[in-house]
């Protein structure tokens, strides 16, 4: 029978090993704990993200439930100048949503979440979209921060910055997909300039059969409530508000292959004088009479102007 080595010989064939592993333990030591711009732990250790609760109580049956934060800071505490590890990196931080339908009609909910540092400035917003939320319905979700600079300081709250909400028999179809009428109507984020408001009305052909439009989109526009608005002119053209400001081509007939599409402009101007400054937040929208209705969010700040110019369809390719 093989009789087991002496406990001396023994602990000699483990001295190697050990030596090594307490060498290993010693570098780690000194290079010492690493975190990335999302305060993420490297090498030397790792920390679970703290999940609390907010205090938040929302807008139009929509508030922020809780935030997780990575632990510790989202804010770098080493520098890795000229390296990948210098590049921002997502930054953990999540929070948790829920939307309340408290109306009658099915609805869909566009919603920006803003996440806030211990002064209450806002460190970044982000967007989401709930669709077809039942009445009496509730539904929950989350939203990440996303990427943030790495001066970005620590983020430590979160609320519910605004709420629009349309009946989803009538909002823009979601992206990558197409109604059954073959045609998706949207509208950008526009711009500004010295006054001047610009948003584009989008109709894309995403159907298998040409379409065709003659003229300009047919608006309605809407209150917060989804009421009509009076008292606002609606001029053919551009021109009554930016004189050669906009691309303003006569209205003619457009034709649109499947997978081609054509644009639309609304313009105005915010200016404010005498009387009482009209936002419409919604502006229902179709390509042309009898078309179905689409409901855009262009939150129009029309000032006391009392009026909102519209361009003919056009090819995107002009």
């Amino acid at each position: 029978m093989r009789r087991p080595a002496p406990l001396r010989q023994a602990l000699g064939r483990t001295v190697p090993f050990l030596s090594a592993l307490a060498a290993t333990a010693l570098l780690l030591t000194a290079c010492g704990t690493e975190h990335d711009g999302a305060g993420n732990t490297g090498v030397g250790g790792s920390e679970s993200p703290a999940r609390t609760q907010v205090d938040d109580p929302g807008k139009d049956g929509v508030r922020v439930t809780s935030l997780t934060l990575p632990s510790p800071s989202p804010s770098p505490t080493r520098s890795y100048s000229g390296s990948a590890d210098s590049l921002p990196k997502d930054s953990g931080i999540v929070a948790a949503y829920e939307v309340v339908n408290k109306g009658t009609e099915t609805l869909t909910y566009t919603v920006i979440i803003t996440f806030m540092s211990a002064d209450g400035g806002a460190m970044a917003n982000q967007t989401v979209t709930v669709r077809d939320v039942g009445p009496g319905k509730t539904v929950r979700g989350t939203v990440r921060a996303g990427v943030l600079p790495l001066t970005t300081p620590r983020v430590t709250g979160a609320k519910v910055l605004e709420v629009t909400k349309v009946p989803s028999n009538e909002a823009p179809a979601a992206a990558g997909t197409c109604p059954a009428s073959g045609i998706r109507v949207s509208a950008d984020r526009g711009d500004a300039a010295m006054g001047l408001r610009v948003v584009g009305l989008h109709l894309d052909n995403c159907g298998t059969r040409d379409y065709s439009v003659d003229g300009y989109p047919v608006l309605e526009l809407l209150d917060d409530n989804l009421q009509h608005v009076d008292g606002i002119k609606i001029l053919d053209g551009g021109g009554g508000i930016a004189p050669g400001g906009v691309n303003d081509k006569p209205a003619g007939p457009v034709t649109l292959k499947p997978g081609e599409s054509a644009l639309a402009t609304l313009v105005w101007r915010n200016t404010t004088q005498f009387g009482t400054a009209v936002n419409v937040p919604y502006v229902r929208v179709r390509a042309k009479a009898g078309a179905a209705p689409v409901i855009v969010t262009p939150n129009l700040d029309l000032g006391t102007t009392g009026k909102l110019g519209v361009t003919a369809w056009r090819s995107a390719e002009d």
